[in-house]
């Protein structure tokens, strides 16, 4: 059964709202943790947790922009923003060791990993063309309503990608404060900062599948309201 479309327009509301409040939450944590200063850098810390597990072969490179920090199994680097790479401090640290934590994850085999690399090709092709199936499906949905489906199809696909990118992001989350504070990296004062950073990074990755589920929720409704 579908939910009504008045409670889906609120869900939507909500889970707008609660971005707007971890992105503000978010860049709060940063900036406060990235006052309190660490002997290494968040390259450093990168280069000792991957060597600490034993992985020589991944690179370590400085990038552009403010959290654009990723890790691309594909070149095999890891990717800091400046501020990360350079950075002497606990959100730096946090971060660089968030993003060897999914290095750690492939290396290991990491299932949900496997599943959502499995995935990216496919859902690159559903997210450059959805858009225009699910608009073409709208405009047409009285004369070609099984377009409105595939365009739902699609969008779904997406939909389920966001869900499995969350265990990978809080394993890799869990991962990185248990080596810091095992390496010596953070103590009993500063492992509670680095914690507290990524669990509100990892608050955005819920908020995203929270608002993609609304969302797909959403066009389900239209589409069985046509009927």
């Amino acid at each position: 059964m579908v939910l009504p479309t008045s409670l889906i327009w609120i869900l939507m509301l909500a889970v707008m709202l609660l971005s707007m409040l971890v992105q503000n939450m978010l860049t709060r944590r940063f900036r406060k943790y990235e006052k309190i200063g660490l002997g290494l850098s968040g390259a450093d810390v990168a280069r000792l947790m991957l060597q600490s597990h034993g992985i020589t072969d991944v690179q370590i490179v400085s990038i552009d922009g403010t959290l654009t920090d990723h890790y691309n199994p594909s070149t095999r680097t890891v990717n800091l923003s400046h501020d990360v790479y350079y950075g002497r401090n606990v959100s730096a640290a946090a971060v660089a060791a968030h993003e060897c934590g999914h290095v750690v994850q492939h290396a290991t085999g990491y299932a949900p990993l496997r599943l959502r690399s499995a995935l990216v090709p496919v859902v690159s092709f559903a997210n450059n063309i959805v858009s225009w199936v699910l608009l073409a499906g709208v405009l047409m949905v009285n004369i070609f309503p099984q377009l409105l489906w595939v365009g739902i199809g699609l969008f779904a696909l997406t939909t389920f990608f966001s869900f499995v990118t969350l265990p990978v992001e809080i394993n890799a989350s869990a991962r990185a404060v248990k080596w810091l504070e095992s390496a010596g990296v953070v103590n009993y004062e500063s492992r509670p900062m680095a914690q507290d950073a990524l669990k509100w990074a990892a608050y955005t990755y819920v908020i995203a599948a929270l608002g993609s589920l609304a969302t797909l929720l959403y066009y389900i409704s239209m589409a069985d309201n046509r009927r």
